[in-house]
């Protein structure tokens, strides 16, 4: 049996609820199911019986990477390799590279990836070209600046939707006290 994953920061209020309404906005289906994040893995499929081992291996890499500031800043866009318009992260790239990182090594995941890893909050994505240019325009001049203490890990539930499976603590040790189990 296989599952669909996914590990994302998502975005704290009241930035996460205005930046998933934003992709509602330029008619993004997505913005139904998916809450406005940074990706750190996407969706990925493993076999079911992996998932306590990815959610171990997880726990370690959480454990070995201290919290950090994440700062968003205007817009980009990945235009005309693909047609996303996205919230760019300003501060802390490199900190959720070394997160993409570590968990593209764990070894349960193998996911062959199309473009490199680049941390960003997609707004508008596979939309006709006019809602791509307002999405990047009315989000020009965004900015939020935040604490990230932790990421989650989700699975793909049924109707599309990404429900959240476990929290992970950044920096700390890895515990019944630091990892939440959402139910999942």
């Amino acid at each position: 049996m296989r599952t669909t994953i996914g590990i994302a920061i998502d975005l704290p209020e009241p930035w996460g609820s205005q930046l998933t309404r934003r992709r509602a906005v330029a008619g993004d289906p997505q913005a139904a199911y998916v809450p406005a994040h940074v990706t750190l893995l996407g969706p990925t499929e493993i076999d079911a019986a992996d998932l306590g081992a990815v959610e171990r291996r997880l726990g370690e890499i959480a454990a070995a990477h201290p919290s950090f500031t994440l700062h968003l800043r205007g817009t980009g866009t990945f235009r005309p390799i693909t047609e996303v318009v996205f919230v760019a992260v300003a501060a802390g790239i490199s900190e959720c590279e070394r997160l993409n990182a570590a968990i593209q090594d764990i070894d349960a995941i193998d996911r062959a990836t199309k473009f490199p890893y680049h941390p960003h909050v997609t707004v508008a994505q596979d939309v006709p070209p006019p809602q791509l240019d307002e999405a990047f325009r009315d989000l020009a001049d965004f900015e939020a600046r935040f604490p990230v203490k932790g990421f989650t890990l989700f699975e793909h539930g049924s109707g599309g939707r990404w429900r959240p499976h476990r929290d992970y603590v950044l920096g700390s040790a890895f515990d019944s006290d630091v990892v939440a189990d959402n139910g999942g």
